[in-house]
């Protein structure tokens, strides 16, 4: 790791000596009473286009980022001293499920991202989420947010609108008002349409449903991004589908959290990657994300109780546990989908409210102390509502694949999150960008370049961002200044919510987020309304 930042130190210093000139340029013709607030000496930048790092200062006057090279500063700015650090844009994470508790007192600052800086963050995503943008970001404006916020339409909350949880196709006139219901949310500031394909309802949609819906949305300028049917045995086809939907509906398709889950799917990921990159040598827009972990997490229900046993909730599913007629096939199917995963043993409960007891134990070790059936556990648990789960069934070298590939973002697939909840989520939702920064410097995987490219640059572009993701003149400022020997996640799957170390600075629209590693108590954070006019505070 020390010869890997050594020749990063080396590689500033070489292109801010021929980079002078560079940074005269970017300057030259300004006017000299340019008013900077805050001026980032003596760093190297990495500015998310993916080019190699160089060593400029970087200034910002109120929410913009005024210059970026080296040029006279003025006595009047606030001047910090960066020296030694990466200086680079703030991230964007394009999947996270902080749809409820980004507007939570707790957690509305956001703080487990910031720690990671990440400086704006996506909902919306997987097909769940609020159905009105213009009302989520009301309350988002309302209450204050720590990043900021950027919603997808969810499809699963469209669907049930219209049409609840029944696995019905739609009508004309249901569809029409399906779309009616997509068109209002991209009017209202959308960024796309989120699907998710596993989930109830969102299951239920046929491909011809998606494409009318992901029209209206292509219609706006938005994109579809999609948890797809199926990341195991038939990945390959779901890929066809995003892609094929895509195609008809004449639109952006991105795939979140691109994997091969399960032992026998490993390796698969080889020809997902490469159905991807043949649509995209057609002309296409096909892009995905994927966070850096071998286990993924979601609800308990969703990975091994099949979906008419789930369809009309807890109450239901009470009944259907102990109807005779139906007891037997639900036991069968369970068994199955855990034979799947080590019997239990790699499915790990993350939030289980009545028995918090159980959150960070794996099924058979519960069923093992409870003196009861995995099975059983798995039906305690769906009859009192369901659990969040962590899964343990992807493989490192699939993980290392996919990400080094130019078109794959760096997203956590996590939520905004307090310690000391009493859960044990998922580590992605501390730990996701640092730990990528890990695999770049540590591991040598890709280049650092690369790994803030894939978490900046890329998802700005994904997205269709023309002022973030990018330390540039005029960008909006949300920067932050990392130490690239200590800038790594420290949440575990045993410890998961530890705040990441060694990020120093972070700006959120020009405003002192974190100053020094500590946390300045801020909201300044903002809503982004797709296809609003850039604003100057």
């Amino acid at each position: 790791m020390r010869d890997r930042l050594s020749s990063y130190r080396a590689v500033g210093f070489v292109v801010s000596l021929a980079g002078l000139a560079w940074g005269s340029a970017s300057c030259r013709g300004a006017d000299p009473a340019t008013r900077a607030d805050i001026v980032l000496t003596g760093g190297r930048v990495i500015d998310g286009s993916n080019t190699p790092a160089v060593r400029a200062d970087v200034a910002i006057a109120g929410d913009r980022i005024v210059a970026v090279g080296i040029f006279p500063i003025d006595d009047k700015a606030v001047k910090i001293d960066v020296s030694g650090l990466i200086v680079a844009p703030g991230f964007i994470d394009l999947h996270t499920h902080s749809d409820t508790t980004i507007i939570k007192p707790r957690t509305r600052s956001n703080l487990n991202y910031l720690m990671q800086g990440a400086t704006t963050v996506v909902t919306g995503n997987c097909g769940m989420g609020p159905a009105s943008t213009a009302d989520y970001f009301r309350t988002i404006e309302r209450q204050g947010v720590g990043t900021n916020v950027i919603h997808l339409i969810p499809h699963g909350t469209v669907r049930a609108t219209v049409l609840g949880n029944e696995p019905h196709r739609p009508t004309e006139i249901d569809l029409a008002r399906m779309r009616e219901l997509v068109d209002r949310g991209m009017r209202e500031g959308a960024w796309g349409m989120s699907t998710g394909l596993i989930y109830i309802p969102g299951m239920y949609a046929r491909t011809d449903e998606l494409v009318a819906l992901a029209a209206k949305v292509s219609e706006h300028g938005g994109i579809y991004a999609t948890h797809m049917r199926n990341e195991e045995e038939k990945l390959l086809e779901s890929i066809d589908e995003a892609i094929a939907i895509g195609r008809e509906a004449k639109i952006s398709v991105h795939i979140s959290h691109l994997k091969a889950n399960l032992k026998p799917n490993w390796g698969k990921v080889a020809a997902a990657c490469g159905l991807i990159e043949k649509a995209r040598g057609s002309g296409m827009k096909v892009t995905a994300d994927q966070y850096p972990y071998a286990a993924s997490s979601t609800k308990l229900g969703a990975m091994v109780v099949p979906d008419w046993a789930l369809r009309g909730g807890a109450s239901e599913f009470r009944s259907l546990s102990t109807d005779p007629s139906t007891r037997r096939r639900l036991i069968e199917a369970i068994e199955a989908e855990l034979a799947k995963r080590e019997g239990g043993a790699a499915l790990r409960i993350a939030r289980y409210s009545p028995r918090p007891d159980w959150n960070g134990l794996d099924l058979v070790a519960i069923a093992q102390r409870e003196q009861k059936s995995t099975v059983a556990i798995v039906i305690e648990i769906e009859r009192n509502g369901g659990a969040q789960a962590i899964s343990f069934g992807m493989n490192d070298d699939d993980v290392k694949y996919v990400m080094k590939k130019a078109y794959v973002a760096t997203a956590s697939d996590g939520a905004a999150h307090a310690p000391n909840s009493g859960d044990m989520p998922h580590p992605r939702s501390y730990g996701t960008f640092p730990r990528k920064i890990r695999f770049a410097v540590d591991d040598e995987v890709l280049t650092l370049e690369q790994a803030i490219y894939s978490a900046s640059g890329l998802p700005a572009s994904i997205l269709g961002l023309t002022d973030r993701g990018f330390v540039r003149a005029g960008a909006f400022a949300d920067v932050i200044a990392f130490d690239p020997a200590r800038f790594r996640d420290a949440a575990t799957f045993d410890n998961p919510v530890v705040y990441a170390e060694g990020i120093k600075h972070v700006f959120v629209n020009g405003m002192h987020a974190i100053n020094n590693g500590k946390y300045m108590n801020t909201l300044a954070g903002r809503v982004l309304r797709r296809g609003e006019k850039s604003r100057e505070k």
